[in-house]
């Protein structure tokens, strides 16, 4: 070693250099996809009003159900308050006075809800060791809106329902303890009600209303009539956040304006209709993300805003001093508070990290004590994860497309095999953090690039709106150029590019393969839509308050032009061009992208002779939520990877996933299609 240091002094001085090279790191074992996909053990915690219980989501009887225990009592202590053995429960609230938990929960995907509700501290019914668990709405193909949940009536929450009209929803007010419904408005194709707006009081004063051209106007809710007092044309947006104090003024976000890119709070007079800006990014950068107003004081507490990490901006100097204090114990995480007590002396709360799906905390904040509560996904060795960064490149025509770039841990940067995973949406992004899809890609070898395309969110109007009509095009250029950059960055094999994704991410999947055939070996598309044409003629009935900003910002069929431009955008009337091998993933009840957005690339591909990989899970809807469908689905997508991109794989799967996988693995020679009904 003493010779090693000399030596590398002496080259120092005569300017040559020396350097020691760094042990190389082995790549990390192959992870199990049981610890990054199965059940967690418990998430979603959440404090009752009072603070004297924990409610949380952990599996009964294999799937994910709602537990309640004692604040002070061991985990283990927890007791199952539902019991739901076919579909998971992913969330519920507590009612005001923490006599009730409701949720929310569909049959087989198909996005109907209805609520439910159950008194923790009912005893079990009689052979059950649950509690009766009380639907609320009882009703079959009727999707259920929570606008409000008001303290004044705790027994009380604000719904909307659709029996009467399938694309409207009418405002009740349902009593938990009954489940009586009273109509408090009723909404039309006239109406056009997107929303109602309650004050501190929960006196209802505002509404949203989406007009037939696009554009949308919040309404003031007066004794007689409902007065139009804002408008935002169909590429603006404006959402009320929460009353202020005073109650006589209300908190916006809103783009509004010819001149404004960046979405900001405003402070805005329903009567007199004036305006005052609140506050913007004050990097100029991207849009206001969460704004916290506490219901103690009712006064603003942070807001935030999603750059390439979230940036907070704090108000109440207490809370902002308590979040150091948490940020001195936790270093190098993001923390999410999740729940807070009506004082709001309590905080649970959430640590995680790109390399760490995160610890759940309580905080006593009369005490400044932060106790370590649960870890979701306590087995993922988290030593064998990989970090994620921030990258940028430009695409076709210049414009400048963030992007998050996850590394395989123990491998050289260097001709790595590349899975781009676009975002679903589109109208959504990706965010740093924690990414179960991209560290289960690294960890069988592959870089994964996250790219937010034109028309993500949270950059501004103009990049929103970069998007429009450009589905397949310079969305599509925005995925590509990201390809092209790791080529040439020398990081990725051009040889070795696959591309997956859900929603839209998966018909990206399918736009890459059939336009740019030579860029992509394989793609795995999951719900995503094949012709644009059918997937606007069958969205649900709900959805017509945005049917129209769909034409706008997608492309609209009813006119000769978009209708061309749709069908050139559409990868179904491409499928000739598609030289790659694909998998293709579908939920037989999928509201959003019917079954045959799928079954119509299958057929296509089959007929031409071509091999393609389909699986149908019958008991899903817009992606799968039971965890047997979704490892068998993996299960049989990394090893379809592996084929292709020369990636590891797991070749080891439980009885019942293999089992399973039989069961929704299609033979293509039997597909059929089946038109779905104009809605």
């Amino acid at each position: 070693m003493k010779n090693t240091k000399i030596l590398c002094f002496l080259f120092l001085t005569t300017m040559i250099g020396c350097q020691t090279p760094a042990p190389k790191v082995p790549q990390p074992p192959i992870i199990d996809r049981e610890l990054f996909f199965d059940n967690p053990e418990i998430a979603g915690g959440q404090l009752s009003p009072d603070g004297k219980f924990i409610s949380f989501i952990k599996p009964y009887k294999g799937t994910m159900n709602v537990w309640v225990k004692k604040l002070d009592e061991d985990f283990k202590a927890a007791k199952p308050i539902t019991a739901d053995t076919l579909r998971p429960i992913r969330s519920y609230f507590w009612s005001r006075d923490g006599k009730y938990i409701l949720y929310v929960q569909d049959k087989g995907g198909d996005e109907n809800f209805n609520i439910y509700a159950v008194n923790p501290k009912e005893a079990p019914a009689q052979g059950s060791d649950i509690p009766v668990n009380r639907d609320l709405t009882k009703l079959k193909g009727v999707r259920v809106y929570i606008y409000a949940v008001p303290k004044t009536d705790p027994d009380a929450i604000y719904i909307g329902l659709n029996d009467r009209d399938k694309a409207w929803h009418d405002l009740y007010k349902l009593k938990l303890s009954t489940g009586e419904r009273t109509l408090i408005r009723q909404n039309s194709a006239t109406d056009r009600i997107t929303g109602w707006i309650f004050d501190w009081n929960d006196q209802l004063r505002l509404a949203s209303r989406a007009n037939t051209d696009g554009s949308n106007d919040i309404l003031r809710v007066d004794d007689k009539e409902l007065v139009k007092i804002y408008t935002t044309s169909v590429f603006e947006e404006a959402n009320p956040i929460a009353f202020h104090k005073d109650n006589k003024l209300v908190y916006m976000t809103t783009n509004k304006g010819d001149s404004i890119d960046l979405s900001r709070l405003i402070l805005f007079d329903p009567a007199t209709m004036k305006e005052e800006v609140v506050e913007a990014d004050p990097l100029k950068k991207v849009d206001i993300g969460n704004v916290f107003i506490s219901e103690v004081t009712k006064e603003i507490v942070c807001t935030s805003y999603e750059d390439e990490r979230n940036r907070f901006y704090w108000r109440d100097k207490s809370y902002e001093e308590d979040y150091n204090r948490i940020k001195k114990e936790l270093p190098n995480t993001e923390i999410y508070l999740s729940s807070l007590t009506t004082d709001e002396n309590f905080w649970l709360l959430s640590a995680s990290a790109d390399t760490d799906p995160g610890s759940t905390y309580l905080y006593d904040r009369l005490n400044k004590k932060l106790t370590f509560q649960y870890r979701p996904r306590p087995n993922i060795p988290i030593k064998d994860l990989a970090e994620m960064k921030s990258i940028s490149y430009k695409s076709s025509d210049g414009l400048q497309i963030p992007a998050y770039l996850t590394l395989p841990k123990g491998l050289e940067p260097k001709n790595l095999p590349v899975v781009v995973f676009p975002h679903g949406g589109p109208w959504g992004r990706d965010s740093w953090g924690y990414n179960t899809y991209a560290q289960f890609l690294a960890n069988r070898g592959y870089a994964v690039l996250s790219p937010n395309f034109r028309a993500s969110t949270g950059y501004g109007k103009k990049f929103l709106n970069a998007g429009n009509n450009q589905w397949g095009e310079k969305m599509q250029d925005d995925i590509t150029w990201g390809v092209k950059y790791l080529i040439s960055e020398g990081i990725a094999d051009s040889t070795k590019i696959g591309i997956m994704g859900g929603s839209y991410g998966g018909y990206a999947v399918l736009a890459g393969l059939a336009f740019t055939p030579n860029v992509y070996a394989c793609g795995v598309s999951i719900v995503g839509p094949s012709n644009l044409i059918t997937l606007l003629n069958s969205i649900p009935p709900y959805w017509e308050a945005g049917r129209k900003i769909f034409h706008v910002r997608m492309g609209d069929p009813t006119n000769p032009e978009g209708k061309a431009q749709l069908e050139r955008q559409s990868p179904l009337n491409s499928a000739t061009k598609i030289k790659a091998p694909l998998m293709v993933v579908q939920g037989a009840n999928d509201p959003r992208v019917n079954k045959a957005e799928s079954d119509q690339i299958v057929i296509a591909l089959r007929d031409r002779g071509f091999p393609v990989e389909y699986i149908v899970a019958p008991d899903e809807g817009h992606g799968f939520a039971r965890p047997v469908n979704n490892m068998a689905m993996l299960a049989s997508a990394e090893k379809f990877l592996a084929k292709h991109l020369g990636g590891r794989f797991q070749e080891s799967m439980k009885p019942e996933v293999a089992k399973r996988l039989g069961e929704i693995t299609v033979d293509v020679k039997t597909v059929t299609l089946v038109a779905p009904a104009k809605k």
